[in-house]
C-alpha cells in the first residue's frame, strides 16, 4: 500500500498540518493518519507526505520552524515516515529530533535553509558545530 498525502506545512520535527492555515480552516478533517498508518503497517508499504517547499510564489516556506498558532496537527511526528519536496526526501521514522531537523532543513527551499538552521540551533534542535546547509 502506498499512501501519498499532501500538507500545508510541516515543522522541523515532522508534525504535519494539512487542514488549516493557522486557526483558519482550509479543508475538512479526514483520514490522512489512517492511510499513513495503514501504509506503514502494510508489507512494503510507503507512507508519504508530499508538499511544495514554498507557497505564495516562493515567498513563504512550507517547511517551518513550528506550526502556526492554532494550526491543527493532523499527523503527529511519530506517524510520519517520508516527507518529500522538490528538493528531496526526508526519512523521519525512528529518527531523533536532531536527525529530523537536519533532514527537514535539507529538503526545504535553499533560500529558507539558513533561517531554519539558525532557529534549530538557537532552540537546541541542532548542535552548534555541524552545518546542515551546504555552501
Amino acid at each position: 500500500m502506498v499512501a501519498i498525502n499532501s500538507a500545508i506545512e510541516v515543522d522541523l520535527t515532522g508534525q504535519v498540518c494539512s487542514d488549516s492555515m493557522g486557526s483558519a480552516p482550509y479543508s475538512g478533517i479526514g483520514g490522512q493518519v489512517d492511510f499513513l498508518r495503514g501504509a506503514a503497517r502494510a508489507k512494503g508499504g510507503l507512507p508519504i507526505i508530499t508538499l511544495p517547499s514554498t507557497a505564495k510564489d516562493g515567498a513563504v516556506s512550507r517547511i517551518v520552524t513550528t506550526l502556526r498558532p492554532g494550526a491543527g496537527v493532523v499527523t503527529s511526528r511519530g506517524d510520519v515516515h517520508y516527507v518529500i519536496t522538490e528538493h528531496g526526501v526526508a526519512y523521519l521514522h525512528g529518527k531523533t529530533i536532531r536527525q529530523r531537523a537536519e533532514a527537514m532543513i535539507a529538503i526545504a527551499h535553499p533560500k529558507f535553509q539558513g533561517e531554519l538552521e539558525e532557529y534549530a540551533r538557537k532552540n537546541r534542535l541542532l548542535t552548534a558545530s555541524r552545518s546542515v546547509v551546504s555552501v
